[in-house]
């Protein structure tokens, strides 16, 4: 008598996403960490237009100077004197980062050069002015 075997059909068919969701994980996780973020200073300032202004990437530190002469770094209001603190602070962070200080154009300049100064005396040398392009 013979024997008549019926085998069920083998699904090897399936597709194995594992490997592709990993790499999809280490994926983000890479643009996670070497994104950088855009900082903001927590007030809205209108800067004052120029014609030889130039576009600066990658300020790590930014400090604003709104209209009613209030000094802002990262959305906290800062006095004169704490602005070498706070930058010195944000500096540990990223020593080699530049500042830019975003001026209201209803500023006093005075007000400006001081706060450029506290910024140098923490040893940072590249110092910007924000401005709008003409």
């Amino acid at each position: 008598m013979a024997r008549r075997s019926f085998a069920q059909p083998d699904n090897d068919d399936d597709v194995n996403v594992t490997p592709l969701l990993d790499i999809v994980f280490i994926m983000l996780i890479f643009f996670i960490v070497t994104s950088t973020f855009v900082k903001e200073p927590g007030v809205e300032i209108e800067r004052p237009g120029a014609v030889t202004a130039s576009e600066r990437k990658l300020a790590s530190i930014i400090v604003a100077i709104s209209e009613d002469d209030e000094i802002w770094i990262n959305k906290e209001r800062v006095e004169l004197e704490g602005v070498k603190t706070a930058v010195e602070q944000l500096r540990r962070e990223n020593p080699r980062g530049t500042a830019v200080v975003q001026a209201d154009s209803a500023s006093k300049t005075r007000l400006l050069v001081e706060v450029v100064n506290q910024i140098r005396a923490t040893g940072i040398t590249d110092v910007a002015v924000s401005t709008e392009d003409v």
